[in-house]
């Protein structure tokens, strides 16, 4: 599901301008025709969550001044972009004080509130990145912030909020990469250990012969090699959570120990001459069947039990492609920030190919593939040409690097004012040099760059003066210039 923008205005026309306009865009639109019914809506939590309102500041009763000191006053952190037909410097500045995005006068133009609209997006994610990475580290995380617009994820959530009441085991389960740490993380958070010790142990990657020493610690001398006491997982994690990641990969000796642990609430360390007592909360996570590794023998039915008393399963990302353009927002504000680059967003072909992939690697993989978009990226948006090894796999989509240019240098003639259409027979070189031996002037190379972009792009304005370099507005005045008018008026109405 694309972004929600609620559009809050008591003009009737302008209200549906502004729908259909945003639509365009991509967007799923909400309309609200008073300040308190907009309120109202921002704070349903019986309906998807609202990424952006457009709000007009001049309103009957609530005005948009009103609307924007109650979010406030209410913890509504959603960004604004508010609208007027009277642009001055105090109405400007005092909506940028009440916490306003951005600033933009009516009757806005289509690209003005595009760039305004993914611009506030886009810094909307990077600071809830921002404050993210802060509650990640200091161990108050919670379940808003795991992302999701689906209900049957809405459903774990729910789940896991009552288990953090208590100080149940938890038993997470779900395919690799779904998010199963976060979620511990949010448990932790929405409990009374918030704030406490969060301690993550891959079990998958303990090498078998260090195990017990790695969990439960070993004092000075306990086995060769054992030059200092360590303290182990379960002490570093008193007082707070102790995570065990793929608990079903831990070898069977250890598994009697941890049994008892859980059990008595203490270990013992290897080579110590008595037990330790431990106060931690216990959150496993896997992405087997542990039952059927019980059957083979793998795992220790009474410890299965003993984990599984409070079962949480983490739909995949399949299950849930409705959360794929937020979570794909969040990672390219963050990769953006760290790779020093300014990216406004996804383009909507690019959006529509990462919601119709299966990401059979789950949200891990989404994060990967957003990393590596963002390094390849020359534009000013990702599109579907930063994701080839994606569209190679979604029908109806085909991303091939194209070739090198042959040398040959065989260029087509200049065309004719007349031509609505150019297609040169080597695109990759412009000649420079006329048939008098001449340079050319630079309308001419123009006039043929514009004309190669209208074919090669196939009319779509938008992304012809994107690639340009060029406002539309200028595109279409040059367009009329060149005498295609009537083909880009064709192809926009097809």
């Amino acid at each position: 599901m694309a972004a929600l923008i609620l559009v809050v205005d008591d003009d009737p026309i302008q209200r549906r301008l502004l729908e259909a306009m945003t639509r365009r865009f991509g967007y799923e639109v909400e309309t609200a025709e008073t300040g308190e019914a907009g309120l109202a809506r921002l704070e349903a939590v019986d309906r998807p969550p609202v990424d952006l309102i457009v709000l007009d500041l001049v309103m009957p009763d609530l005005d948009g001044m009103g609307v924007l000191t109650r979010m406030r006053q209410r913890g509504i952190a959603i960004p604004a972009i508010v609208q007027t037909a009277h642009g001055s410097i105090e109405a400007v500045i005092s909506a940028m004080r009440a916490g306003a995005y951005d600033f933009v006068v009516k009757p806005v133009g289509a690209e003005r509130l595009q760039v305004s609209i993914k611009n506030a997006l886009r810094v909307d994610a990077l600071e809830d990145e921002l404050r993210r990475a802060t509650r990640r580290r200091d161990g108050e995380l919670t379940f808003r912030d795991v992302v999701t617009k689906v209900e049957s994820m809405a459903r774990t959530i729910r789940l896991a909020e009552r288990a953090a009441k208590s100080n149940i085991p938890v038993l997470i389960e779900g395919e690799s990469g779904v998010g199963k740490e976060l979620m511990a993380r949010a448990i932790q958070g929405g409990s009374d250990r918030r704030g406490k010790p969060f301690v993550t142990v891959n079990c998958g990657a303990l090498p078998e012969n260090l195990v017990e020493s790695i969990l439960f610690g070993h004092e000075k001398g306990a086995f060769t090699g054992a030059t200092e006491k360590h303290i182990g997982k379960f002490v570093e994690a008193h007082g707070g959570t102790l995570f065990l990641d793929e608990i079903g990969e831990l070898p069977m000796g250890a598994q009697v120990k941890l049994l008892r642990a859980l059990q008595d609430g203490e270990i013992d360390p290897v080579g110590a001459r008595r037990p330790i007592k431990v106060d931690i909360r216990l959150i496993s996570a896997t992405n087997q069947n542990l039952i059927e590794l019980v059957k083979r023998g793998l795992f220790r039915e009474d410890l299965f039990y003993r984990l599984n008393v409070f079962p949480i399963a983490i739909p995949p990302l399949r299950a849930r492609s409705a959360d794929v353009p937020d979570l794909a927002r969040r990672f390219l504000a963050r990769f953006c920030a760290e790779e020093g680059k300014r990216i406004r967003g996804l383009a909507n072909d690019a959006a529509a190919l990462l919601a119709a992939y299966d990401w059979p690697g789950n949200v891990r993989q989404l994060e990967n593939a957003m990393f590596r978009a963002v390094v390849l990226a020359d534009g000013d948006e990702l599109t579907v040409a930063e994701f080839p090894q994606i569209a190679a796999q979604v029908e109806g989509y085909d991303v091939r690097v194209p070739p090198a240019p042959p040398p040959v240098v065989d260029v087509a003639p200049a065309p004719s004012s007349e031509a609505g259409r150019f297609e040169p027979r080597n695109p990759h070189i412009t000649r420079l040099i006329d048939d008098n031996g001449d340079v050319r002037r630079i309308d001419d190379i123009e006039a043929e760059a514009i004309r190669f972009a209208f074919a090669h792009y196939r009319g779509q304005m938008s992304q012809m003066a994107r690639k340009l370099g060029i406002g539309r507005s200028t595109l279409y005045r040059k367009m009329k210039e060149l005498g295609v008018e009537t083909d880009v008026l064709g192809e926009a109405a097809a």
